[in-house]
């Protein structure tokens, strides 16, 4: 389970600080489909950040009893400098997986082709956001963090994705912001209502989508 508890996040704006998230307290259990609805602004990044370790809570605990993925469409996961196939090395050995068999799924998931051996810093954000999906998928984490962009790229990229997430992963959690009504209600058993910086847990999901339509 992941359990977040009074999680609180300011950013320092000029003399004053602005906060984002005020005591926010859920629990994602194992198998949960959780979709995250809020308004632009309203923190949904900034939690899945502090879920996945990017940033730390102004004050507040997060426990995670689950491996989590890094957040799915955060553009500040890769080195730059980088080829695809570095980034895929790198992230092999810091999790003690085959490289082989690392480089040969990116190679057939993500369909880059030779981009594979150019620069990270010169892909485009669909690119990166393909290469961020094959590398979290082949590392088989217990939680799945998506923030925005669970479909990118063409129809048969977006049956993949549909594919990895929603059909192969069922025994998987996960965690999924998204302004796709559709996608949440489809896909999510649960959704979290983020709103003036405090979080919302529905164990219906229509009626959190009612909620959030109404903001």
């Amino acid at each position: 389970m992941i359990h977040c508890r009074d999680l609180h996040k300011s950013y320092r704006s000029g003399s004053v600080n602005k906060p984002v998230l005020k005591g926010v307290d859920f629990t994602i259990n194992p198998r949960d489909r959780v979709g995250l609805l809020g308004r632009n602004g309203a923190g949904k990044s900034t939690l899945i950040r502090l879920i996945g370790g990017v940033e730390m809570p102004t004050s507040g605990k997060i426990t995670r009893q689950m491996t989590c993925s890094w957040p799915l469409g955060f553009n500040g996961g890769f080195q730059g400098s980088l080829t695809g196939y570095d980034n895929a090395r790198f992230i092999a050995r810091i999790y003690d997986k085959s490289y082989v068999e690392m480089r040969d799924f990116v190679e057939e998931f993500t369909e880059l082709g030779s981009q594979l051996r150019m620069p990270v810093k010169i892909y485009s954000s669909g690119m990166r956001a393909r290469l961020a999906f094959a590398l979290s998928l082949a590392i088989e984490f217990e939680c799945y963090l998506i923030d925005e962009v669970i479909m990118v790229g063409d129809k048969n990229f977006q049956n993949k994705c549909k594919a990895e997430f929603f059909e192969k992963r069922q025994d998987r959690a996960l965690l999924l912001a998204s302004h796709s009504l559709g996608t949440v209600k489809q896909y999510c058993n649960r959704a979290i209502v983020l709103h003036e910086g405090v979080a919302t847990m529905y164990e219906d999901v229509n009626e959190a989508i009612s909620i959030y339509e109404d903001l």
